[in-house]
């Protein structure tokens, strides 16, 4: 007969209570993120605008039609080439209408657009986050004149204006660099270039909060007991550091993508980033505000899905630091 004294294994209920399981760092956040319904609708947006970018190909040819293929029978060449009908010419042929005097079918240039701008934001906001987080390690570890340098380094990219910067820098290099055969920048070259440039900028803010992060780890236990073990320090840099580092790095690349997103729609409709014919919302607000007045649709329709996607990656961005904060309220 088995003693009722002996000690319950763990994890399994004693004398009929609840088992007591416990929870990494990462079930903890997201169960903070879940039971915050402004974060859950923002994730959900921005998964529906990720997979629609990258299912673009498929939808938009579904309806028959590419993001440069014209519809001459949709515009009326006795109005100046706007659209037949009212609200930009929206139809079950063209669901979002057409644009003035080109005819292209705005729902396949809209997603083939999005296209765009996610992959301009994610691609220089991973990029910047691997380059601030080195920069950040080397200079909050080492300290010393290393530290003095990258962060003299970090301050002088902080002090740039950045977007005026990237306007006059973008222009060169796509003119220093290999033109295609019809004269003008390869069209990966110029999405590579506006990458670099975004990035260019952007590295310095992950690395000024990694390095105050590595300020406040250096000193602790876990790090001097692996010093005495005889550890380098590449291994005390990416194997002790940097894991207890992510949730600052995550909140940052949370936040830096709409950022890097929104910057990337102003290039294009200052006209240093995507060129037209190629798909690219900020290129699009560009054309629509001369046609305003007599189709103000074509401005209103991807001005708003702009702003619905900035919102819910940066509503998603302030949720993903509230989960990660274990100081935040959670009243």
């Amino acid at each position: 007969m088995e003693d009722p004294s002996a000690e319950t294994p763990q994890g399994t209920p004693a004398e009929g209570g609840p088992a007591i399981t416990g929870r990494s760092p990462g079930r903890a956040a997201w169960e903070r993120l879940r039971r915050d319904k402004t974060s859950m609708v923002a994730l959900i947006i921005s998964v529906v605008f990720i997979l629609v970018a990258i299912f673009a190909p498929l939808i938009a040819h579904a309806g028959g039609w590419g993001p440069i293929t014209p519809d001459n029978k949709a515009i009326d060449p006795d109005t100046g080439n706007y659209p037949y009908g009212s609200l930009g010419g929206i139809s079950m042929r063209h669901l979002l209408g057409v644009e003035p005097g080109t005819g292209y079918d705005l729902f396949a240039r809209i997603v083939y657009g999005l296209r765009t701008s996610l992959l301009v934001g994610f691609a220089s906001a991973v990029l910047s986050m691997v380059v601030g987080t080195v920069v950040g390690l080397a200079a909050g570890y080492f300290g010393g004149w290393i530290d003095n340098l990258l962060s003299r380094i970090m301050d002088l990219m902080l002090a740039f204006p950045q977007l005026l910067f990237i306007i006059a820098l973008t222009p060169v290099l796509q003119n220093a660099l290999q033109t295609n055969i019809h004269g003008g920048t390869n069209e990966n070259l110029r999405l590579l270039i506006l990458v670099l440039c975004i990035s260019a900028f952007a590295w310095a803010y992950t690395a000024r909060l990694v390095r105050g992060q590595v300020l406040s780890l250096r000193g602790r236990e876990f790090v001097d007991a692996a010093r005495i073990m005889g550890a380098g320090w590449p291994h005390i840099l990416f194997r002790q550091l940097l894991p207890n580092l992510w949730a600052p790095i995550l909140i940052s690349f949370a936040l830096a993508v709409p950022q890097n997103i929104t910057t990337e729609a102003a290039l294009s409709y200052l006209g240093v980033g995507v060129v037209p014919p190629n798909p690219d919302w900020g290129s699009m607000l560009t054309d629509a505000s001369q046609f305003f007045l007599q189709d103000p649709a074509y401005l209103f329709i991807p001005g708003v899905l702009l702003l619905v996607l900035v919102l819910s990656l940066n509503l998603l961005g302030d949720g993903v630091r509230d989960a990660l904060d274990p100081r935040a309220n959670r009243s």
